[in-house]
């Protein structure tokens, strides 16, 4: 009778989530040295055009990294649409310490690059980062990346 009863539970937990995980793809940096020359790219294929999205940069570095933030440049190309490059400063630390989650040395942050979701149309995607810090390259870093999640309205 107990194992009945969660099994009538898991739908609703799993209804409560709003949002979908669509495409999450990160790439290892070499020797954890992050070569301002080293783009990496990304390719994504949006098949749902009625619904919204959020859009992450992704950055899995140690404790070690000697910033509290990181610039990077982050290009796009959309169906139909001319390509765009987009300078950031992505915030990773503040006076209490890194804003991602951390396991033993290793913290991991996903950073919101739109401040809504944002509309799709249908087709595909190519995203390229390239890190612009003054340090080059960038030190202790292990992997960076993309994740794009469908909101659920």
């Amino acid at each position: 009778m107990r194992h009945y009863k969660i099994f009538l539970l898991l739908p609703l937990l799993f209804a409560a989530c709003n949002t979908i995980d669509v495409f999450e793809k990160t790439t290892a940096i070499p020797h954890h040295e992050w070569s301002s020359n080293n783009k990496l790219n990304f390719n994504f294929t949006a098949k749902d055009s009625t619904a919204y999205y959020n859009i992450y940069f992704v950055i899995r570095h140690t404790e070690s990294y000697h910033f509290n933030n990181i610039w990077i440049n982050i290009t796009s190309s959309a169906p139909g649409k001319k390509t765009e490059t987009q300078r950031l400063n992505i915030t990773l630390a503040n006076v209490n310490g890194w804003l991602g989650s951390a396991m033993d040395d290793i913290i991991e942050q996903r950073i919101l690059l739109f401040s809504q979701p944002i509309k799709l149309q249908t087709g595909d995607y190519h995203f390229s980062i390239q890190q612009i810090m003054r340090e080059d390259p960038l030190l202790n870093v292990l992997n960076a990346g993309i994740r794009v999640e469908k909101v659920v309205q």
